[in-house]
């Protein structure tokens, strides 16, 4: 398969002001073929150039025959010396291999600009023929014609002007132009940065959203150039939010261009499914943690993580500036790609100032990082990384606590209390999490900023019914945390029932719960030891609830009376019984009952309406003394 293009070399080209090539006297007709390719025919001599995509040589064929051979990139292009060299210096000075060498070609271009399309451009140029510059291509030509060092020494109108011309006054005059050759110089780095070619892109860019008071006003109602700016490279992007920085544009707008940025390079989760937010959720999330360790392209992980780094170093450090969610939306982004330590501590403390706006499922960062693998497989891994969010909270305490000194404002903790507390609840479900972890971050916040303990309680209830094999001990120890004080009504009745909750734990809810039915009967709202209540337990029942509570009240204390009746009786046996014979078996299950006793382990059984009751009175007196005799 051939593809060809014939043309003939004009007369004398002559060059306007503006760098366009002119031909007189040439008859030129012009066809295209059914595969894109053109036909151009003088009435001069014959240039024939064909592409043989077998061997992938171009060859420059007319009545002198080629002398100089040069490969671009896998391209080799067969044309006569002597129109090259007349124009490009770096021809001139280059040392050629000897005629009979078996490389196939006289000239290797390594790394030239543009690569074999942009060649093409310059070999037109060389010889003689007009070239169509546009936006799409003067980048890369002018970095081409520098290579080959095309300057006005060679020859005047030579190829280095002509691109600067059309450079300067027409692509920098035009917003959408500007925006089209910085996109196009994403693959010509270093020879676009060192042409400054970047820079003045930049620039212009940056003067064309700033320009002006009323113009900049009428930007931002609009907000049009904010879909141009996040097309660009990350580099361009970070080089002209910074300079918006500098120039004093307000926090939102430079955190919306943002926020844009990462919607647009960094993959995002499905927000079609119901429930999820505008960053994902906590199941999506963890489907992109676990797809990720099948993906093999470390390439495109390091770009993400560039683009990550980048957007967080440019965040403003206004708190109204970016959201809570899109912060914690991007610290998860920063634990998955592996982002800097430094970054993810910068990105924690972001958010420890705006935690009061977070939500639980916000919360929920993934524990590991692409292609991160457990060391040690007989170490346990929790599903979500408890650290991280230890780490905001204690950020958020310290700047509490900054705040509180510096302009005596009143403490938000109280906002957070339920946001930690039902965070618990979510990670209580995990297997792995271990009671020191759990224990550490629940006794985080201060016992006052807790006004109700309900949402404790249920978080701490969760975390004893996933680990049913904890100890008495480490159950005691994990319920300390909760202040039975705090409890409501319903928060009793249930704590009551609860067969998971230390006996101990248990007394001391029904005791709680008699003080707040006793100041219920009375009309008065019950007070907690920090003077402060909880709004439920704080509001009036009603005469129906009023008689049921004075009720269950009775029924409480006949069965304390019966329990403390029976305890004087049996510890007169036990001394009538100690003092006629001492034996260690009699001793032991004593002891053994005593214990029972003092701990306020109470005999219930299940009544049919499925509630509790004490197996108290003379009858179990009666037995107990039996048993002991």
């Amino acid at each position: 398969m051939q593809k060809s293009i014939q043309l003939d070399r004009p007369e004398s080209p002559r060059n306007d002001s503006n760098g366009t090539n002119h031909v007189h006297n040439q008859r030129i007709v012009e066809t295209e073929t059914a595969d894109g390719f053109k036909k151009k025919e003088q009435s001069c001599f014959c240039l024939f150039v064909c592409l043989c995509f077998s061997s992938v040589f171009r060859f420059a064929t007319c009545q002198i025959p080629t002398d100089l051979s040069i490969q671009v990139e896998d391209v080799t292009f067969h044309v006569h010396k002597y129109p090259l060299v007349s124009k490009c210096g770096y021809l001139r000075t280059v040392e050629l291999p000897p005629p009979n060498s078996h490389l196939g070609y006289d000239l290797k271009l390594e790394k030239f600009p543009g690569g074999s399309e942009t060649f093409e451009i310059i070999l037109k140029f060389c010889y003689g023929l007009p070239i169509s510059l546009n936006p799409d291509t003067v980048a890369a030509t002018r970095c081409a014609s520098e290579f080959l060092d095309m300057t006005e020494a060679m020859e005047d109108g030579n190829l280095i002007a002509k691109t600067e011309a059309f450079f300067t006054f027409v692509v920098l005059s035009s917003w959408n132009d500007t925006v089209t050759v910085l996109r196009s110089c994403e693959i010509l780095s270093p020879w676009a940065e060192n042409l400054q070619i970047v820079r003045r892109c930049c620039d212009s860019i940056i003067s064309k959203i700033s320009r002006g008071n009323s113009a900049e006003e009428m930007l931002i109602e609009e907000n049009w150039w904010l879909k141009d700016v996040t097309t660009l490279h990350i580099s361009h992007f970070l080089r002209i939010i910074t300079a918006l920085r500098a120039k004093e544009m307000k926090p939102e707008i430079i955190g919306s261009c943002i926020i844009r940025y990462g919607e647009k390079w960094l993959p995002s989760t499905d927000t079609k499914t119901e429930g999820t937010g505008k960053y994902g959720n906590r199941i999506n999330d963890f489907q992109v943690m676990s797809g990720r360790k099948q993906e093999t392209n470390i390439g495109q992980n390091k770009e993400r993580r560039t683009i990550i780094e980048s957007l967080a170093s440019i965040l403003p450090p206004q708190k109204e500036a970016v959201p809570c969610k899109f912060l914690l939306w991007m610290l998860k982004k920063a634990i998955v790609y592996a982002a800097s330590p430094v970054l993810v501590l910068e990105l924690e403390k972001k958010i420890g100032m705006v935690l009061e706006n977070a939500s639980v499922n916000d919360l929920l960062i993934p524990t590991n990082s692409v292609g991160e693998q457990t060391i040690d497989s007989t170490e346990k891994q929790t599903m979500h990384n408890l650290e991280a969010v230890q780490r905001i909270l204690d950020y958020f305490l310290i700047y509490e606590k900054q705040q509180l000194q510096q302009q005596g404002l009143k403490s938000t903790a109280s906002n957070i209390s339920k946001l930690v507390d039902s965070y618990l609840a979510e990670i209580a479900s995990d297997p792995n999490v271990s009671i020191d972890k759990f224990q550490v971050l629940a006794e985080s916040l201060p016992r006052e900023a807790r006004a109700s303990h309900d949402g404790l309680y249920r978080a701490i209830d969760t975390y004893l019914q996933t680990h049913p094999s904890l100890s008495e001990h480490d159950r005691r120890r994990l319920c300390k945390i909760m202040d039975c004080g705090k409890f409501s009504l319903d928060a009793c009745a249930h704590a009551a029932q609860n067969d998971r909750l230390p006996l101990r734990i248990v007394i001391q809810v029904l005791f709680s719960e008699q003080v707040k039915m006793k100041a219920a009967i009375q009309g008065k709202d019950y007070i907690a030891s920090d003077d402060e209540s909880d709004k439920e337990s704080s509001q009036s029942p009603s005469k129906k609830e009023v008689k049921s509570l004075k009720e269950e009240l009775e029924k409480i204390k006949i069965q304390m009376e019966e329990l403390q009746r029976d305890y004087s009786e049996l510890q007169h046996d036990y001394e009538k019984v100690n003092n006629k014979n001492r034996k260690t078996t009699w001793t032991f299950g004593w002891r053994k009952k005593k214990s029972a006793l003092s701990d306020g382990k109470l005999d219930r059984e299940v009544t049919e309406e499925g509630h509790y009751r004490s197996n108290v009175g003379c009858k179990a007196g009666s037995r107990r003394r039996q048993s002991i005799s």
